[in-house]
């Protein structure tokens, strides 16, 4: 079953287990390694991924990263959303991953549906179904 991830722009995060954050990204997300650098000097590792639609992601470990708050309201990243094209095959993908999501909501201001599951480190991801094109909109 293929993943139906439409893209995102470049976002880059930082991991406190590198292979279990690799292994989600790679096998679960489906991303494709562009490259793997290891940088001694800082003990870590930078894994640049490209997703569908031209977008990457930067995954950066480093020893002992401060942990996440874990207020939804704090400051900084809210959550991470991909765009995909049929949230019901995107959420039985993530199922059979072994990754729990939440109930499908309905956004109130487009009508459009989603929900939110969450990577090894906790971090928020949303699958937000792209809207159907209609009249070449």
């Amino acid at each position: 079953m293929s993943l139906p991830l439409d893209g995102i722009h470049h976002v880059a995060l930082i991991t406190a287990d590198y292979p279990a954050a690799k292994a989600f990204y790679t096998k679960v997300l489906q991303a494709r390694v562009i490259e793997e650098t290891y940088r001694e000097a800082r003990d870590s590792y930078k894994l640049d991924l490209a997703l569908p639609g031209g977008a990457q992601l930067e995954l950066f470990s480093f020893p002992n990263p401060p942990a996440r708050v874990n207020g939804p309201e704090a400051c900084g990243l809210r959550h991470l959303a991909f765009s995909v094209t049929d949230l019901d095959t995107a959420i039985e993908h993530l199922t059979t991953h072994g990754v729990a999501s939440e109930p499908i909501r309905i956004d109130e201001l487009t009508g459009q549906r989603f929900t939110f599951f969450k990577d090894p480190d906790g971090t928020p991801l949303e699958f937000y179904e792209r809207p159907t094109e209609t009249n070449g909109f």
